[in-house]
This record gives structure tokens, sequence and C-alpha cells, in this order.
């Protein structure tokens, strides 16, 4: 069975090539056209600056979600003193303190 299908596969790409004359090129608009040049792949790439508009923004720490607090607590139990101060100043000042900015 696969011998079949790699002979219909081969005859098929045969009659393909033979479908084509051998004098017969691609016409101008169909060959491949440097990026500077093609019109069409120019919003393809974008500058730095208008990729950092369109990016979206971090939320402020205030409108995390419960399942996001959750998450930052368990990680500031690990630490004792993180888990004092969590007790103290609240879950985002301990966070902030001993990790950095919160990643969502």
């Amino acid at each position: 069975m696969k011998t079949l299908l790699v002979l219909v596969l081969c005859s098929l790409a045969v009659a393909t090539e033979a479908a084509q004359p051998v004098g017969d090129y691609p016409a101008q608009d169909d060959v491949a056209q440097p990026v500077g040049d093609y019109p069409a792949q120019d919003g393809l790439f974008v500058e730095k600056e208008q990729a950092s508009s369109v990016v979206r923004q971090r939320r402020a720490a205030g409108e995390l979600t419960l399942t996001q607090l959750e998450s930052l607590k368990e990680v500031c139990e690990a630490n004792l003193a993180c888990e004092d101060m969590m007790d103290i100043s609240g879950i985002i000042a301990a966070y902030t303190a001993y990790y950095g900015p919160i990643p969502y």
C-alpha cells in the first residue's frame, strides 16, 4: 500500500512538471522581489516605537484578580520574611519588596 502511494505521488509530480513547457518562465509579477520593493510586505515589520504602542500594557497592581493574588500569596509564603511583611503591609507591598514587580 505504501509503495502504491509513493508511485502515485511520484507520477503526480512528474505530470505537473511535464505540464509546464521548458521555455515557460513565470511572469515578472510572480518573481520574488526584495522586501523593500514589494508594497504588500511593508506592513509585516514595524519600528520599535510603533510596536510598543500596539503591545498590551500591564495592569496596575490594584486590578489583580483573586486567583492572581492567591498565587502571589503562595510565592510569598515560602519566604518567612516576606510572609511577615505580608501580614503587616499587605501582599502587594511584600511581593514587590522581595520579588520585584508583579508579573501580571
